[in-house]
């Protein structure tokens, strides 16, 4: 989906860009699969800030997607939408029962395929089948870490990850992160990768644009006063004062690992993200 430039007739304007939004087909949401959304954000029953930073934005509603992919039948794409909650695009699609369910849009679908779910679905974008029915060296998305419970890895617009190697009931994927992490070979994994893939270029242009999105002002630390951040303090413009820059609360924010070294599933993690 290419991005649109605007002229810069005001200052918010210029370097402004947005998704021209050419693919997508169908403007409003089927209102069968739209569940309402709580705001967590801002101040408790005792009127303290909780979230920072959150607050306001447009009204949404959430999209129910279907991550499991559980019902082993064909379904045609009817429509290609937007979805507010997420970077990816949405697909709606439709069973031969008539059951309609939403699913995140990999690159290359288009209204009209035919997709299904099941050990015995072909390798082509869009289709959901466990990992072990899926060749090696095949881009894989929307892939589950237990089975049965629905997709939590790799899901953003773009993303993609990798099938390496498949032995002992295991299987080697490669994330978008370069991790190299074991899957169990029954957990399923959607073939092709997440569509959308201009999303990235996206520029957002004024403040306001943000503001739209529910993310409001932050203020930076060093221009506060010793009691409310560690940076604080000073006269004018003064140093954080410390080896490394650190939260409000005097956690250390810059390559300080915050993984628990026992976590019970560091056992599938073959390769850091960041090893060389």
């Amino acid at each position: 989906m290419p991005t649109k430039m605007y002229k810069p007739t005001t200052p918010g304007r210029r370097n402004m860009s947005v998704l021209s939004f050419a693919e997508l087909t169908k403007k409003a949401p089927e209102k069968s699969l739209l569940e309402p959304m709580k705001k967590n954000a801002g101040r408790n029953n005792l009127g303290r800030i909780t979230v920072r930073h959150h607050g306001g934005g447009n009204r949404r509603k959430y999209r129910v997607i279907d991550f499991k992919r559980a019902t082993q039948a064909s379904a045609t794409v009817i429509a290609l939408e937007y979805d507010p909650n997420r970077t990816a695009n949405i697909a709606l699609i439709q069973y031969e029962d008539g059951k309609k369910s939403y699913i995140v849009a990999p690159v290359g679908l288009k209204v009209g395929d035919v997709i299904t779910s099941g050990p015995q679905s072909d390798i082509k974008p869009g289709n959901a089948l466990p990992i072990g029915n899926i060749p090696v060296g095949t881009l894989i998305h929307n892939i589950e870490l237990y089975p049965g419970r629905g997709a939590q890895m790799v899901r953003s617009a773009g993303a993609m990850a990798q099938l390496m190697a498949k032995e002992d009931g295991m299987a080697q994927v490669r994330l978008p992160s370069g991790e190299v992490r074991l899957v169990r070979l029954d957990c399923v994994a959607t073939i092709g990768q997440v569509g959308n893939l201009d999303h990235e270029n996206v520029k957002i242009g004024k403040a306001g644009k943000t503001r739209h999105l529910g993310i409001r002002p932050h203020v930076r630390g060093s221009v506060m006063n010793p009691c409310d951040h560690p940076h604080g303090g000073g006269e004018g413009r003064s140093p954080i004062g410390r080896p490394t820059p650190v939260t409000p609360w005097g956690k250390p924010t810059m390559g300080y690992k915050t993984r628990n070294k026992k976590a019970r599933t560091n056992k599938f993690i073959v390769k850091r993200r960041n090893d060389r």
